[in-house]
């Protein structure tokens, strides 16, 4: 028993070594970054501020770009959770839209409320506009995997995939709009307001024609 303690003790130490030593890379790339811009940092740079080998950024962050996006999981499967935790009577679009707005609300930094220093910072290079792009693709092909397991769809069905596509394209619209607005000088207060309303009037035109997909009994 006290071998088997000093044995758990000792793994969760190791963990949190770990995630202060992510922490503390994340924390000097997100300062060198906002202050000379993603393309004019080198790895090198970031492991010389955080006091790391070059070799423990890239073990951490493959690519250099995940340092500066650190969506992964949370943001690619927002949807597809959201539609397995779909209420009784509820389905996926409803699901989604709660979801979305949930978010919004919440002024999350995966529906785009970063700052306007962050903003900037991704607009200014193309090589984080490109992994963005990938998150959003990876989002709805994750969130068509989902569907088409709840509704039972077969491999030649693309309402799944038609579907998936028209969700994230809203959730997508509605993260460039925060960005947008969070480059314009606006609050947070005020781009939530104007988003929110924005998501109603899309959610809106998907209404008739998803209304009633994956509807949960």
């Amino acid at each position: 028993m006290y071998l088997g303690l000093m044995g758990t003790r000792k793994q969760g130490l190791r963990e949190l070594k770990k995630h202060r030593t992510r922490e503390n890379i994340s924390l000097h790339a997100t300062r060198l970054f906002m202050e000379r811009g993603f393309d004019n940092v080198t790895i090198a740079e970031i492991a010389a501020a955080a006091q790391v080998s070059k070799m423990t950024v890239t073990n951490y962050f493959p690519r250099k770009e995940d340092l500066a996006w650190e969506l992964n999981e949370r943001f690619a499967d927002m949807p597809a959770k959201a539609v397995r935790a779909r209420r009784p009577g509820e389905g996926a679009l409803a699901a989604v839209r709660r979801a979305c707005l949930e978010q919004v609300a919440e002024q999350d930094p995966m529906a785009g409320f970063s700052g306007p220093s962050f903003a900037r910072m991704v607009a200014d290079s193309p090589v984080l506009v490109a992994r963005l792009l990938h998150f959003h693709d990876y989002r709805e092909k994750s969130l068509a995997r989902v569907l088409a397991e709840e509704t039972g769809a077969t491999e030649n069905d693309i309402t799944h995939r038609l579907v998936a596509a028209q969700l994230n394209a809203v959730l997508r619209l509605m993260f460039e709009e925060t960005v947008r607005l969070t480059l314009e000088g606006l609050a947070n207060d005020v781009i939530t307001e104007e988003v929110t309303r924005a998501a109603e009037i899309a959610f809106d035109a998907l209404e008739p024609s998803f209304g009633d997909y994956a509807v949960r009994v």
